[in-house]
């Protein structure tokens, strides 16, 4: 298995591999019988569900698509954090504070970018008061390294998913 790491994958694609992905995104319930019929039927490609499984398990341990259980939306409440610095105290802190945010299990989704808010969240709680009790320890273990948490909820989740017209850009030469 693959060791999860920010090095993107090394894999080739086959138009074969980026149709499976499609169709996966599509229904990830699909088992690589019903993957080769779709392939066959669809897309005219004759391969035995045998060679469907393996390409599907050597993507998965190549990291070329990652695994998540998600809950549906309605279950929990999400909200997008934003995490300014106190670059006084950055330096010998900075470690802690990341992997103290990337590590909690309320954290979905994890990002650098640029800007006054460098570290982004996607975070999810079961309650307002769950959220708060969260941004109140984080400042307690991390306030001298974060100078401000801006949060926003995020309510009426409007998509959640990957459409499967994206994968297509996979196997194209340009990138389109």
């Amino acid at each position: 298995m693959r060791e999860e790491t920010n090095d993107a994958p090394d894999w080739e694609f086959k138009e074969r591999d980026v149709l499976v992905l499609r169709e996966l995104s599509r229904d990830p319930q699909l088992s690589s019988r019903d993957l080769a019929t779709l392939l066959d039927e669809k897309y005219d490609i004759q391969v035995s569900h045998v060679t469907v499984s393996e390409s599907i398990r050597g993507m998965r341990e190549h990291g070329v698509f990652r695994e998540a259980i998600i809950p549906n939306e309605e279950y929990f409440i999400f909200g997008l954090f934003e995490f300014k610095f106190n670059a006084e105290h950055f330096a010998e802190g900075w470690r802690e504070a990341m992997e103290y945010i990337r590590d909690s299990p309320n954290t979905l989704f994890y990002f650098l970018s640029d800007g006054e808010y460098q570290w982004k969240s996607v975070m999810m709680f079961s309650n307002r008061t769950a959220e708060s009790r969260w941004i109140h320890e984080c400042y307690k273990e991390h306030g001298d390294v974060i100078a401000n948490i801006r949060n926003s909820v995020i309510h009426n989740v409007l998509k959640f998913r990957t459409d499967p017209e994206i994968l297509a850009t996979l196997h194209d030469e340009d990138g389109a």
